[in-house]
């Protein structure tokens, strides 16, 4: 079964998730999930906001960009099928 992703937005995601490596993050989590952590943890904000600035358009309601791929690695929408159980 092919990713259910576009090809463009699968590869900007695993470009997205080494420069998060890169930065001592954890692996398979964007910059973005880390960014909400960081911001609900109290400990940094800037990235969050940064991140949302810049894609303001991805949004539901006052849920903003960053809060949404929390939820997405959370949920575990990043693994094929198979690996969610479905």
């Amino acid at each position: 079964m092919p990713c259910a992703l576009p090809y463009w937005k699968a590869v900007a995601i695993a470009h997205d998730q080494l420069v998060n490596a890169w930065l001592r993050g954890w692996p398979d989590e964007t910059l973005s999930s880390r960014a909400y952590r960081l911001s609900a943890s109290g400990k940094k904000h800037w990235p969050r906001k940064l991140i949302d600035t810049i894609f303001f358009w991805d949004r539901e309601g006052a849920r903003r960009h960053c809060e949404l791929s929390f939820e997405s690695e959370c949920k575990l929408k990043q693994l094929p099928p198979e690996a969610r159980g479905e």
